[in-house]
């Protein structure tokens, strides 16, 4: 990757690792239609301006139909299901099961139409990032919390959807028009079911600052650098920010929150990160043609592959 994919690729593993530890907060003084509203209702009002401003908005007609799309994948649904989710389930445990999104993008990829073949490293990738999402969602879901961690689950399989969206069908559209329009059409959906569960007094200053966290840096900002990032790498190594993201979001967990991090979830993270990194390894491209080797250099020309001698 250019220097510019690595800044961004940086920056983005480490903002996607820290929603987790918030959204917990969060979910301690409001209510999830609340804390989504505060999320996309503070970046719409951020971004909106600006692409007025620029007049950009105009360039979204003709992509209504993906931009609807991508908006639920990305934002309306799972935002939801992940802020319900952590409810029961810890926030590292929720960052750990996101991990297995690149696989889920492979498989996706495959599944609609992708032409990279999956060698044998790839299959055997998916199958132990498998198994490390079995040994981690299995405990939960035996003790309980079962739907839980099936709507995390779900958040990853969303997740894998969007970027697919935004690369296949959105890119040659500018950024930050874009999540505007996103983040405001989420914003319109979830108001209703904010005002009928609106808090009876004002949230503590630990809830509202986990609110804004949310709204300036992992949405408004983090949305506008995601895209730049797909554009500049891609989609299937932008969402290999998951291999970081989960380690930033144990590390929150743990170190502020006091949560437990057990050896099951060790074993699983090994797995689910090193199968990530088997199933979305390149195919091995074939060796170029040499030229013919020759007693004396071709003056301005090149010497022509072996293939195309007669």
């Amino acid at each position: 990757m250019s220097r510019r994919g690595w800044a961004l690729f940086t920056a983005m593993s480490v903002i996607w690792g820290i929603p987790y530890l918030l959204i917990k907060i969060a979910d301690g003084g409001v209510s999830v239609p609340v804390l989504v509203l505060a999320r996309v209702g503070v970046g719409a009002a951020l971004l909106l301006p600006v692409a007025l401003r620029r007049r950009q908005l105009s360039v979204l007609r003709g992509h209504l139909r993906w931009l609807a799309a991508f908006a639920a994948a990305e934002v309306i649904v799972p935002w939801a299901l992940l802020s319900e989710a952590e409810r029961k389930l810890p926030s590292s445990m929720s960052g750990l099961l996101i991990a297995s999104v690149p696989i889920i993008v492979v498989v996706l990829g495959k599944l609609t139409g992708g032409t990279e073949r999956l060698s044998a490293v790839r299959w055997t990738g998916l199958l132990v990032g498998l198994a490390g999402v079995a040994l981690l969602a299995g405990p939960s879901a035996a003790g309980g919390d079962a739907l839980s961690v099936a709507e995390v689950l779900l958040v990853a399989v969303c997740y894998s959807i969007g970027p697919l969206i935004a690369a296949r069908k959105l890119g040659d559209l500018p950024p930050l028009p874009m999540t505007a329009a996103c983040l405001a059409a989420a914003a319109v959906i979830y108001a209703p079911a904010a005002a009928l569960t609106w808090p009876g007094s004002l949230p503590s200053g630990r809830v509202l600052a986990a609110l804004a966290g949310l709204a300036v840096i992992c949405t408004a900002l983090a949305f506008v650098l995601f895209f730049r990032l797909i554009r500049e790498v891609g989609a299937a190594r932008a969402s290999v920010i998951t291999y970081i993201n989960p380690a930033v979001a144990v590390a929150l967990g743990v170190g502020v929150l006091g949560e437990q991090f057990t050896l099951a979830m060790a074993g699983a993270f090994v797995l689910i990160i090193g199968g990530s990194v088997l199933a979305t390894r390149p195919a091995a491209k074939p060796p170029p043609s040499q030229p013919v080797a020759s007693g004396k250099p071709i003056s301005g020309a090149r010497a022509a592959p072996l293939d195309s001698l007669g």
